[in-house]
């Protein structure tokens, strides 16, 4: 097994960027439109913000602005996302980071000058502009942090400088960083990232996916230093920024944008790390006991509790799957799902550079974007089903709301995803007719869901949690103390249950997440909202389907406990997270019985 090239690849696998720009030409000209009119706008109205009308004229301004930059930025970042080595995507989009520093710092007046405005007049500008006054409101939440006006716009400037951590990480990561096959019983096996996420990690062959293991974290050991290094100067510019701006911690700062406080923060972690694991652990040891491994290592995690029933599954056996599981959501959301396949809007090819795991992107005015490695698991159509639940989040929020209060909390963002997860696995338990079958789709639950999430994602934001501490007390990291914090996380949830085999502790080097502020640990914050509206789903039918629907429609023009609300999930108490590990331990009680009957 080769890895193709990107231009070997079967173009039917692959986005099409043409809805975004037919030409590269075309690409320019949006370009230097851009340019020309943050020129006018800045000419127009720079020291001209004096009352609510002029409020709202400058606020449309950047309005336009926004929508302008969106295909612009989203173009760049696409192409370069499916190869990473192709020198014209990686100089293109450099080159569209430093034009988005340099015309927001053109613009960075237009939240100064607003902020200077008194409260009475921008409440007066809300009034004249309704669709605006999430945007103002939102402002005048930053405003005891905002900094002077001149000081705001150096910072504008250096945004390509401030992001290029990030950017490090993933050259490293994807184009520098290259896997030497590995060799087992005299067989030679290939190895890349994507290999090893997609496949490796789950292969049912011990010796196999050990020595995968083995050899994946061995290389990335070369190159532990330069990552820590890179990471480290991403959360002290964070840090910096926090202070110059006023903020009591890192935290508050970093959590703001998400408009939850240090308590649901806080109670997601502690509350897991505490209760999920005993759960947990008795998963591990009934994997253990299936499959007849001596040593549980944390190499074995992810297998199959029945791998045999793993069926391969096609690009479009896949689109009826989803299509089926998600019908319950209605035909406008299906015939979104049909345009997703219909108009490729997904990327599935497998190819050398293609960024590794999975996303979406949902640029506002144009549809939705997602990427995925198709390696044909059965197990990639709850990944799929994942991603195209942002999709259709976006699909239906963009239609709804303007460019300012399409996107909600990042605490909320992945509620919709996961639930499109959880419809999934109930459809496919509705059609379950014998114990195995049943299994296999529990196991898929707790293995792909909520393991995840709940357990993956989780256990990352715990350890980054550590990370922001030190950082937050003036110290900094290094390759030793990050290894040190994250071997300390999975000792703590996995007891002496697993044996964390050395490479485990290298698991921080293979996430883009930390680069995104405190983004992992909400990966369990939405999915526990959709566990809990899932319920009421399944209980109510139609009238909770509607509210959820309602819900995404809305998009950010509301907070998560707002969002929460109108799914009928009340976040500010610690019921609905303790109600989701209860669950996820049913189910894992299910596993046992269900393997303990079928060995009968």
């Amino acid at each position: 097994m080769t890895t193709l090239k990107r231009s070997e690849v079967n173009v039917t696998e692959t986005w099409n960027l043409d809805d975004l720009f037919t030409t590269e030409q075309q690409f320019e000209a949006a370009i230097e439109d851009v340019k020309a009119y943050a020129v006018t706008t800045k000419k127009a109205y720079k020291g001209n913000v004096s009352n609510a009308e002029k409020a709202v004229e400058v606020i449309s301004a950047y309005e336009k602005y926004l929508e302008k930059m969106m295909p612009i930025t989203t173009y760049a970042f696409l192409a370069q996302s499916v190869d990473q080595t192709n020198s014209a995507s990686q100089l293109r989009s450099a080159k569209v980071s430093q034009l988005s520093s340099s015309l927001n710092a053109k613009l960075s007046f237009i939240q100064s000058e607003l902020l200077q405005l008194n409260e009475n007049t921008l409440q007066e500008a809300s009034k004249l502009a309704p669709q605006y006054a999430h945007f103002i409101s939102k402002l005048m939440r930053q405003k005891r942090h905002q900094l002077h006006p001149e000081a705001e716009k150096a910072l504008a400037a250096f945004g390509t400088t401030f992001g290029a951590a990030f950017e490090l990480y993933y050259i490293t990561k994807l184009v520098d960083l290259q896997f030497p096959n590995f060799e087992v019983d005299g067989t030679s096996y290939p190895l890349s990232f994507n290999a090893f996420e997609g496949d490796w990690e789950f292969e049912n062959d011990l010796a196999l996916r050990r020595a995968a293991f083995n050899a994946f974290h061995q290389q990335l050991r070369h190159y532990q230093h330069t990552m820590a290094k890179t990471y480290d100067t991403h959360i002290q510019r964070e840090k910096t920024e926090a202070d110059l701006r006023g903020y009591p911690s890192v935290f508050d700062y970093l959590l703001q944008s998400q408009e939850v406080d240090r308590t649901l923060y806080d109670r997601q972690i502690d509350l897991i790390m505490k209760e999920l694991a005993p759960h947990m652990r008795r998963y591990a040891k009934l994997l253990q006991k299936v499959h007849g491994i001596e040593r549980m290592t944390f190499a074995d995690l992810k297998i199959s509790l029945d791998p045999a029933y793993e069926p391969q599954v096609s690009i479009e056996e896949a689109r009826k799957y989803v299509k089926d599981g998600l019908a319950i959501l209605g035909d406008d959301y299906a015939q979104m799902l049909d345009r997703a396949f219909g108009e490729r809007w997904i990327d599935f090819a497998q190819n050398s550079g293609k960024s590794n795991g999975a996303f979406c992107s949902s640029p506002f005015g144009y549809h939705p974007y997602v990427l995925i490695s198709w390696t044909s698991r059965m197990k990639q159509v709850f990944v799929l089903a994942h991603e195209l639940g942002h999709a259709g989040h976006f699909y239906l929020t963009n239609s709804h709301q303007n460019i300012f209060s399409a996107r909600p909390s990042m605490y909320f963002i992945e509620a919709p995803s996961t639930m499109n997860e959880m419809l999934m696995a109930h459809h496919l338990l509705q059609s379950a007719n014998d114990a195995r079958f049943k299994r296999w789709v529990i196991a898929k639950m707790v293995s792909r869901t909520y393991y995840h999430q709940f357990v993956t994602h989780l256990l990352e934001g715990a350890y980054q949690r550590k990370v922001y501490e030190i950082v937050d007390a003036g110290g900094a990291v290094n390759a030793t103390k990050l290894n040190e914090l994250k071997r300390s996380v999975l000792e703590e949830f996995w007891g002496d249950t697993i044996e964390i085999t050395e490479g485990a502790e290298l698991t921080w080097m293979r996430q883009l997440h930390y680069y995104k502020g405190l983004y992992p640990y909400t990966y369990s914050a939405g999915l526990t909202i959709a566990t809990e509206a899932l319920q009421r789903i399944l209980t109510e039918g139609e009238t909770a389907v509607t509210d959820w629907l309602e819900m995404l429609k809305a998009g950010g023009s509301k907070t998560p406990i707002e969002l929460a609300k109108m799914a009928g999930v009340d976040i500010t108490t610690e019921e609905p997270l303790r109600n989701t590990i209860a669950y996820i331990g049913s189910l894992i009680d299910e596993l046992e019985s269900l393997t303990e009957a079928l060995a009968e």
